[in-house]
């Protein structure tokens, strides 16, 4: 008899550790489909967004091509209407030519700096490079017979290289709103947290007669993280306490295979709503 109740004991424990290794098996699936998901995602914002970028070059060659036709309807024309359409259409064509000029840059940038490397996308900007430089060639031409035939665009380049000056001075005042934008959402994006041992938190007066921050603390031994991207905290630790105030159904606290703690953050600005430093006491 006691044989048999040896043996169930045995069953019981071999069968609890193997639904505790499925569970771990489990999670690590989760995490490592919710990482995949992450990818995904970000390469299909890319991918739509250099689709865009194509359609509007290739919307702009169009337009150029339209507007070359009318500037050679124009050139049978006589008298003053006939050379300011002509002029129009060529300030269009130029400030067009200028963007497109632009827009395969920032795709060239967006395939050497990107996630999305691809040899067919290569080839697609290398052939638009070139249709850039042919029509480069045809204004060129095209300028060439304008003052063969005496019409003079000398106040057409003026408007140009004001129009382009213009352009220039909004860019650089785009890009200096850009850059303000960008850093004022990281800093209302950037969060600290620290974790240590109670002696490890004393030593930098971020815990001091039981109180939290409230003293001239070590602002450098916590780390810097995006709230919008660092959602997951290793604690490397079986036992752990929040010590600065956050709402509890902004979080859950997880163990990993090594029965360590880990911090999910489920809800970030809730989470990061009462204080952007996170301090967690590990043992």
């Amino acid at each position: 008899m006691n044989k048999i109740i040896w043996m169930a004991v045995v069953a019981i424990a071999v069968t609890a550790c193997k639904h505790g290794n499925n569970e771990q098996q489990q999670l690590l699936l989760d995490q490592q489909r919710d990482s995949l998901t992450q990818i995904i995602e970000q390469k299909d914002a890319e991918i739509n967004d250099m689709i865009g970028t194509l359609n509007d070059i290739e919307e702009g060659f169009r337009e150029i091509n339209e507007a070359q036709g009318r500037v050679a309807v124009a050139q049978s024309g006589e008298g003053a209407t006939a050379k300011a359409r002509i002029q129009e259409n060529m300030q269009f064509i130029q400030s067009t030519m200028k963007q497109n000029r632009e827009l395969i840059e920032k795709l060239r940038k967006q395939v050497k700096t990107g996630n999305v490397n691809s040899e067919q996308l290569k080839r697609t900007i290398e052939n638009l490079t070139t249709q850039l430089e042919e029509k480069d060639k045809q204004l060129a031409e095209l300028r060439q017979q304008l003052e063969a035939k005496d019409i003079h665009i000398a106040e057409l380049d003026e408007k140009i290289a004001h129009l382009n000056e213009n352009v220039g001075n909004l860019k650089q005042e785009n890009t200096a709103q850009t850059e303000t934008i960008s850093t004022q959402d990281k800093q209302l994006n950037t969060a600290w947290f620290v974790f240590g041992t109670k002696k490890e938190l004393k030593q930098q007066n971020i815990l001091r007669d039981g109180k939290v921050l409230e003293s001239n603390f070590n602002k450098d031994y916590f780390t810097k993280i995006d709230i919008r991207v660092d959602k997951e905290i290793k604690l490397y630790s079986r036992d752990v306490e929040l010590l600065t105030s956050h709402p509890v159904s902004s979080y859950i606290l997880q163990r990993d295979a090594n029965k360590q703690y880990v911090l999910r953050i489920t809800h970030p600005n809730q989470f990061w709503s009462t204080s952007k430093y996170l301090v967690i006491l590990v043992k």
